[in-house]
């Protein structure tokens, strides 16, 4: 039964809940980013840093070499073949190349003569063709840079007779400097180990891994462990690089389980690409921290809210509760089982209300309902005059008078108006309502329905007929105009003549309502005195041979399913009714008699009445019909329109009904000069469309099937009658006896004459 007081409990929660969670979330997502981009940058810097380190020892190793391969001793030493004998040489050109460990840790270098064919190390002097690097020297004087770093240290290691190789990195020089040679004299080898480039690397990122790609992509500082792990990360790091737009940057990826970020920068110098890959779990640790704040600060706030709201809520609950408890004692409604408070109360006071409107319409409407039973007496006759005017004291109804006259209303048709045929005695009541309000008490009676119309008896004090009529009429006005202008209605209100005495009430209701009749020549939505169709009650009676003769015209319009043909020719059969005043009370009875001749016609094609009919309501609903718009409307709707989809159905599904026709044609037509064309003319179709249609259906072509039926009919006459063969080969329209006698015994295998011998026989 609390129901609206958890709502309001929800509400406030929610109210106070939502603007904490959205502040709360905002926070920690504001953090995180905020974070993420402090550490990107971070990252960014220390690739920069290091690549800048790295690159600092490269260059000064490759300015050492360049220096070392332009000095006169190695200009002079490259067109000479040194031997051992040539120790002087081989030493100063040792110490030279001891001297580049001041520039970098060198693990070994090779000044290599090509055309002599000797080399010489930190450790002496040999033969190029002894020694077993000596193609991968060959390989390096190939490549069309005339300086260029080598990562591959695989293959670098055992250029010396070492006992383990190591890793290495080596800086190549051609002797000369020439661009894209690859027949140099000789070449500069200055190894270096790759310790020298990795301890120049960012040692102190706790967050990841710091590691450096070559050219190709490979990840030559890094173990093959890392290598694989990192494999899918290089290819896209390469795939960015190879955007000159995406030189450096920023990007996340995903290795198992793992989320990482992976920031890049490659350099212009040597194509190397510095690489940093960073756990965003590492990065998030602070936020996580900001976030579990957050949410501690935000679970306080909402258990404040919660408090505030539940003390807050039964406070503004209070006033509900007590007339809860107040309408409950007085029992105003009956509680239901899920029903919230205001629901309840609503309830409660709807019933009250409704109680008291019960009894103000109980105590206002018993005297309407006296008022109007007394004046319904009054016209079947039920109640003196004496009675009526001792009732009239008592109930307000108008006392002096010089005439009175009836005024009888009927609605003239709802078909082309917005309400519906169910709504009629809705209408009515409104009807008789609005003439109550409109009508002063001291010119009326009170007004009634009787026998679906609305009838007014009015009282007034004047005597002349004239006037009598003049004001009967403007009164009548006066109702019909402000009915249609607030139901936007058409109604018809018959007169009837003046009278002085209560007594004469029947006799005036009913010469009101046959002044009604004369709707059905003069039309609906008129106001007709009674004296204007008595005066013209005696005319001729038409003769019921033309009715007959446009009946025949519109059953034969139905069939042909012409509704636009049919429609005109019922329009003139209306007015050869209507317009005498000798069928107003018979035609009822004529268009009993015309709907029998229509319904005919479903019936003579295999169709069920009801199909057309909705049963006895339509004919109930016939009988009352009492306007010629009415009439027509039904007629169209109710038999013209259903009768016409019904055959053009039929015939739809046989051509049209052409083949069904056609062999109706030849089955009347057999014994006649019957063609095709004759047929074709006879039914407005061209020949040959006529020939195909009946094809179709039939299986046999036209002239077949006259043939067959013919000879049919000739051997049924050979079988009843004793005609000569001659003439049932006339009468069947054989102009030469033998061609009838041909047909005849192609048809049946034997001659008629064999035919009539053997019926004979038997």
């Amino acid at each position: 039964m609390h129901k609206y007081l958890l709502r309001l409990l929800g509400f406030t929660l929610i109210l106070g809940a939502l603007p904490t969670f959205l502040v709360g979330i905002a926070s920690y997502y504001i953090a995180t980013q905020d974070i993420e981009e402090k550490v990107n940058e971070g990252n960014m810097q220390l690739l920069q840093q290091t690549q800048m380190r790295v690159e600092q020892t490269l260059r000064s190793l490759e300015m050492s070499s360049l220096q070392f391969v332009n000095s006169s001793l190695v200009k002079g030493v490259m067109n000479e073949s040194l031997t051992g004998e040539d120790f002087v040489q081989v030493r100063e050109l040792t110490t030279e190349l001891t001297n580049l460990q001041s520039k970098a840790v060198v693990n070994q270098a090779y000044l290599i003569n090509l055309d002599k064919d000797w080399a010489v190390s930190l450790t002496g002097l040999k033969q190029v063709g002894s020694m077993d690097a000596k193609d991968q020297f060959l390989a390096y004087a190939k490549k069309p840079e005339s300086i260029f770093w080598n990562t591959n240290s695989t293959e670098d290691a055992a250029i010396d007779l070492v006992s383990e190789p190591t890793e290495t990195i080596s800086l190549i020089y051609k002797i000369p400097l020439v661009p894209k040679t690859t027949a140099p004299k000789g070449i500069l080898v200055v190894q270096i180990s790759t310790s020298e480039i990795r301890g120049g690397l960012t040692t102190n990122n706790k967050l990841g891994d710091n590691y450096v790609l070559d050219k190709t992509g490979a990840a030559f500082l890094s173990s093959a462990q890392d290598k694989e792990t990192y494999s899918e990360i290089n290819r896209m790091i390469m795939e960015r690089v190879s955007n000159p737009s995406q030189k450096q940057g920023f990007f996340k990826a995903k290795i198992g389980d793992s989320k990482l970020g992976v920031t890049y920068r490659s350099s212009g110098y040597n194509g190397w690409t510095f690489v940093s890959v960073v756990s965003i779990a590492e990065i998030t640790k602070g936020s996580k921290k900001i976030g579990l704040f957050t949410a501690g600060v935000c679970a306080l706030i909402l258990l404040l809210v919660l408090i505030f709201a539940f003390y807050g809520s039964r406070r503004m609950y209070s006033p509900i509760r007590s007339l809860l408890e107040f309408t409950r004692k007085m029992g105003a409604s009956q509680e239901r089982v899920g029903t919230d408070e205001w629901t309840y109360l609503q309830d409660s006071l709807q019933s009250l209300f409704v109680s008291r409107s019960r009894l103000e319409k109980q105590m206002q409407g018993q005297a309407t309902h006296l008022k109007e039973f007394f004046i319904l007496k009054l016209f079947t006759g039920q109640i003196s005059e004496s009675d009526f005017l001792y009732r009239s004291r008592m109930y307000g109804f108008p006392m002096e008078w010089k005439r009175l006259g009836v005024l009888t209303l009927q609605i003239d048709n709802l078909q082309e108006t917005r309400y519906q045929e169910q709504d009629r005695d809705l209408l009515l009541f409104a009807i008789n309502n609005i003439v109550g309000e409109l009508l002063p008490l001291q010119v009326r009676f009170s007004p009634i329905l009787l026998n679906e119309s609305q009838v007014t008896l009015l009282a007034v004090d004047l005597e002349q007929p004239q006037e009598l009529k003049a004001y009967f009429y403007h009164t009548a006005e006066r109702i019909k105009s402000s009915i249609e202008q607030y139901l936007q209605l058409q109604v018809s209100i018959g007169i009837s003549r003046p009278f002085d005495k209560l007594s004469y009430t029947v006799t005036a209701y009913g010469e009101s309502l046959a002044a009604l009749k004369s709707r059905i020549s003069l039309g609906p939505d008129i106001i007709v005195h009674y004296e204007d169709i008595e005066q013209n009650g005696n005319s001729e009676t038409a003769v019921y041979a033309h009715l007959k003769v446009v009946e025949d015209q519109l059953i034969q319009a139905l069939k042909d399913m012409q509704m636009t043909k049919a429609v005109d020719i019922f329009h003139q059969y209306l007015s050869s009714v209507l317009h005498k005043d000798g069928y107003l009370h018979e035609h009822h009875i004529l268009f009993m008699q015309l709907m029998s001749r229509i319904l005919l016609i479903v019936q003579d094609q295999g169709v069920s009445v009801t199909k057309v009919l909705d049963g006895e309501n339509a004919i109930e609903r016939f009988l009352k019909l009492q306007t010629r718009e009415e009439i027509s409307i039904w007629f169209q709707s109710r038999l013209f329109a259903p009768i016409v989809r019904i055959l053009t159905e039929k015939a739809d599904t046989q051509f049209l009904n052409i083949a069904d026709r056609l062999v109706r044609m030849i089955h009347d037509q057999y014994d006649q000069d019957l063609t095709l064309e004759s047929c074709a003319t006879a039914l407005n179709f061209h020949p040959v469309y006529l020939s195909r249609v009946f094809k179709k259906e039939m299986g046999v072509p036209f002239s077949d099937y006259l043939s067959e039926y013919r000879m049919n009919m000739a051997k049924e006459m050979l079988e009843t009658t004793n005609l000569k063969i001659s003439e049932i080969g006339e009468k069947l329209q054989y102009k030469n006896i033998s061609a009838f006698i041909r047909t005849f015994r192609k048809t049946f295998g034997m001659t008629p004459g064999n035919y009539r011998e053997l019926l004979e026989n038997k």
